[in-house]
């Protein structure tokens, strides 16, 4: 069977508390487990920025704003296992080798953050390498990786293929602050390179577009990968 390493960004899953998404993923996640090995890295999102920019706010430094981010992470990765009931192992994953571990029983496996000055994105690239996974999987609030911001360039540019060494040219450079929000952060972007692990970049704000991409092989957004392999799993 498959493994697939999700990152599922904290503000595509919990935008807020009152208006999240988690109902909608445990119905995708489900039926996506019958196909494949799952685990999940969760984001902090709006609400891990929220804590960040009070710490900041009363002086703390940004180590310790890390670790308030990686709580928030591990709150939100609590409340979709809460959600995905006996589909997931009840515990949320706090390092690698707890991941592989809870894999064993053949349930859903979900972490949060693990190291301060690593997104989940970094922390979901070494999981996907230390569990051997076939596809990494960014299901984020853009639909792919573009030439800048969608957001504030209404001129920006979506690729549709990306070689690693591609990706890591446009990430390099891009400042890593605690909760900062970008399309990948270095590290993710150097163990990509290194494991050769393809990975696809999507809009996760509706989650039958992961489910598309993983059932059917059918799905709009980015791949990265070497040239001339191919990453679906169809």
């Amino acid at each position: 069977m498959k493994k697939i390493v999700i990152s599922l960004g904290g503000s595509v899953l919990v935008p807020s508390l009152e208006s999240n998404n988690i109902d909608r993923y445990v119905s995708v996640l489900k039926k996506m487990a019958g196909k494949c090995r799952i685990f999940i890295v969760v984001g902090g999102g709006g609400e891990a920025r929220r804590y960040i920019g009070v710490a900041r706010g009363l002086g703390a430094g940004e180590a310790a704003a890390d670790e308030l981010g990686i709580m928030v992470t591990r709150l939100n990765a609590r409340l979709l296992i809460a959600g995905l009931g006996d589909a997931a192992y009840p515990r949320v994953a706090e390092n690698y080798t707890e991941a592989l571990e809870f894999a064993e029983t053949g349930k859903i496996v979900v972490m949060g953050g693990i190291t301060p000055a690593q997104t989940t994105d970094a922390v979901s690239a070494v999981l996907a390498e230390s569990v051997g996974a076939d596809l990494l999987i960014n299901a984020t609030s853009v639909d792919g990786i573009y030439s800048a911001d969608p957001k504030k360039d209404p001129g920006a540019v979506r690729y549709e293929r990306l070689t690693p060494q591609e990706l890591l040219d446009i990430i390099t450079g891009s400042r890593m602050d605690a909760g900062a929000n970008i399309v990948l952060d270095i590290v993710a972007g150097k163990v990509i390179e290194r494991s050769g692990i393809p990975l696809l970049v999507l809009d996760g704000r509706d989650p039958e577009n992961l489910c598309r991409a993983v059932v059917e092989g059918a799905f709009v957004g980015t791949v990265v990968c070497e040239e001339g392999s191919n990453p679906l799993l169809s």
